[in-house]
């Protein structure tokens, strides 16, 4: 039972909520693909027809599962409020909660391992969790504000302010929080925006002129008009947040030294072929918008290409590593390559660097707290796990360097060092 409510429980905790927040969030995105899509498919019925007379703005038919649909939609309201009216809330409010959830159990419980890299800044775990949680209150209140100036009016102008809103927000943090936090609270600010729009703007919108017609008055198009506008951004919102979602995995991106550049491309690119299907939908096909986005993809991964390393001599990389353990204090890494045949970078000399510095998390038993099992499933307990997962190793210690998590473990540049020297020559 003790088992249930420790390490072990949090991960079987995160999993859980990591599942609903997936199931929720495509719930959310693909109820927001499908009335973007259907309002932009719809076509005006022809002038005097019984559905103009009605107050149809615009129908389609579609076939799916084996049967006919006739979607229709009203200028404003139906003359009549039907019995049976589906509200699309629920979705948006369980992705946000269980996002959020997700903060804590993965981030917030863990601040001093998951947020805090102190060559970024030397934060205590409340102040990085105050950065987190103010960055999605804040972030809501300058959105929703400039939602709300005469740029509403004027669409790109506003698009353009939001981007650079957003990435102005991604410097910041990654100038404050660990690489991996910082884009992930990227994600959250934008998901909290978004949720935002719909539990203050759409619903409220939506009920306000659902209480018109219940008291038998003519609703107000102002409120139909605004929950479009917001239900537009939280469209374009979608794919830079499902990068974001999934950008953890991918080291490459948020350990890079502009990283917060490298997330404005990359969600430039989305932004891009996202608004070159909402015109397609419309009927206007622009393959510029898909080329641009791609090859600012393709750009963005030329540059952040990692460097050729060059040869570094086998005996000056175990020396340096040895004076630079010395002169840090680290006895055991430094007795490793001392213990190691004079001139070699050994896979002895490996292990017992990759045992001082990744084996806290890295284990069949980790001992770092919060680790229940070896993240990724990855074990480096011994010399053949460590031929086994050596080219990731190399990733993620020398060319990202964004292992250790936070370096708490203080892996030493000669290190890193010692172990490129080591894959280079012994590896590959």
């Amino acid at each position: 039972m003790e088992t249930l409510f420790g390490s072990y429980g949090v991960e079987w905790l995160n999993l859980l909520v990591r599942w609903l927040h997936l199931i929720t969030g495509i719930a959310w995105i693909g109820a927001s693909f499908y009335f973007v899509w259907l309002d932009n498919s719809i076509r005006p019925p022809k002038p005097g027809s019984p559905l103009a007379k009605k107050g149809v703005m615009g129908e389609l038919w579609a076939v799916h599962g084996g049967g006919f649909y006739n979607p229709q939609k009203y200028l404003v309201a139906p003359d009549e409020l039907p019995e049976d009216l589906h509200w699309f809330k629920w979705e948006a409010y369980a992705t946000w909660l269980s996002g959020f959830a997700m903060l804590f159990i993965v981030y917030y419980f863990n601040a001093s391992a998951m947020m805090i890299d102190k060559n970024v800044a030397d934060l205590s775990s409340l102040q990085a969790v105050g950065v987190g949680i103010g960055t999605l209150l804040g972030g809501w209140l300058v959105y929703d504000t400039l939602c709300k100036t005469p740029l509403a009016e004027k669409p790109a102008v506003l698009g353009s302010v939001l981007f650079l809103l957003i990435v102005a927000a991604a410097y910041v943090l990654t100038h404050t929080l660990s690489g991996r936090a910082a884009y992930i609270h990227v994600g959250a600010m934008m998901g909290t925006m978004m949720v935002g729009n719909v539990l203050f703007v759409i619903i409220p919108g939506q009920r306000k002129l659902v209480d018109a017609m219940e008291k038998g008055q003519s609703p107000d198009p102002i409120y139909g008009k605004r929950a479009k506008v917001r239900s537009v951004h939280n469209n374009y919102f979608t794919l830079p947040v499902l990068l974001i979602m999934i950008s953890n995995h991918y080291a490459m991106t948020y350990s890079h030294a502009y990283s917060w550049l490298v997330l404005a491309a990359i969600m430039a690119a989305g932004v891009l072929i996202r608004h070159f299907f909402n015109l397609r939908h419309a009927g206007k096909v622009s393959p510029a918008y898909p080329i641009a986005g791609v090859a600012l993809l393709i750009g963005v991964a030329v540059a952040i290409a990692p460097a050729p390393r060059k040869a570094v001599a086998a005996p000056a990389v175990a020396a340096a590593a040895v004076s630079a353990d010395a002169a840090d204090g680290a006895a055991p890494a430094a007795a490793a390559s001392a213990a190691a045949p004079a001139g070699e970078a050994s896979l002895a000399t490996v292990h017992h660097v990759v045992s001082e510095r990744c084996v806290a998390c890295h284990s069949a038993t980790p001992t770092q707290a919060g680790f229940a099992s070896a993240p990724g499933g990855v074990m480096l307990d011994n010399e053949d796990q460590i031929k086994q997962h050596a080219a990731k190793i190399y990733q993620r210690a020398v060319q990202n360097k964004d292992m250790p998590l936070a370096n708490m473990t203080h892996m030493t540049d000669a290190e890193r060092q010692l172990i490129g020297a080591w894959y280079e020559s012994s590896a590959n």
